[in-house]
């Protein structure tokens, strides 16, 4: 009876918790892989925008797919413990004016080395148009080397220091991690709108570093904020109407 009892109340309790773990919207299940791509529900709301999503998804399992049988058939002892496990998460991170919509891309894989890898990455999604986009819309210029992107830079390594210097890890806020911060748009980071105080607004910009890119792996994933304010010179009309407020304290507590 006891058992029962017990059995039960460990149901009860652990109930909620497998519930909440999300269902992948695709999979890929192999003696080499164990790989899921995993959509939020507000992703799955919009159509187009989760049919966009799935198809790059499903394009990722198929070449990690790929690469983790090549990889066990170039040397099968290293599949010993099982095989690799990835998952990519799509998430919304904000919508600004009901149209621009920021989602974040995180990679978890575990090919059974000395420990998992990470990664990160991001959409700017136009629900007007349904497509991806990137933030030139809201800039008068956004040239490689230009005063817009230095300024960003600029505003990414402060934010970085200040955030190294909270987490007491001042010692790598230096030139040789920063040197990868380019003044260029395809070198600058993942960039998302960040959420503003002010509804319907964004605070500024996000850039998103996974593990390695901007200190030692250990340090984790950062997160570095530019708020519009800085940016406000370079404003196109567009970027003028979408940027606004100051950005909501629960964001910047987030890692």
């Amino acid at each position: 009876m006891r058992a029962l009892v017990a059995a039960a109340v460990w149901c009860a309790l652990a109930g909620p918790v497998l519930a909440a773990e999300p269902r992948p919207d695709a999979v890929i299940k192999s003696r080499s892989i164990d790989a899921r791509i995993v959509l939020d529900d507000k992703i799955k709301a919009d159509a187009p925008l989760a049919a966009d999503c799935l198809a790059e998804g499903k394009q990722w399992l198929d070449k990690s797919a790929a690469e983790a049988a090549a990889s066990r058939k170039a040397d099968p002892q290293f599949f010993r413990d099982g095989g690799w496990d990835f998952e990519r998460k799509y998430t919304i991170r904000s919508v600004v004016a009901d149209r621009y919509v920021s989602i974040l891309r995180n990679d978890y894989m575990n090919t059974r080395g000395a420990h998992p890898n990470s990664d990160v990455n991001t959409i700017l999604w136009d629900r007007a148009n349904n497509k991806r986009i990137s933030i030139r819309p809201f800039f008068t210029e956004t040239a490689d080397n230009g005063p817009n992107m230095k300024a960003m830079v600029k505003g990414i390594i402060a934010s970085l220091e200040a955030e190294k210097t909270k987490r007491g890890a001042s010692e790598t806020a230096t030139d040789e991690w920063f040197k990868e911060l380019a003044p260029s748009l395809l070198k600058i980071g993942a960039v998302t709108l960040a959420p503003s105080t002010e509804p319907g607004k964004s605070s500024g910009l996000t850039f998103h570093y996974p593990p390695y890119a901007v200190g030692p792996y250990a340090e984790g994933e950062y997160v570095a904020f530019v708020p519009w304010e800085t940016l406000k010179p370079f404003l196109t009309a567009e970027g003028t109407r979408i940027f606004g407020g100051a950005r909501p304290k629960g964001d910047a507590d987030a890692p």
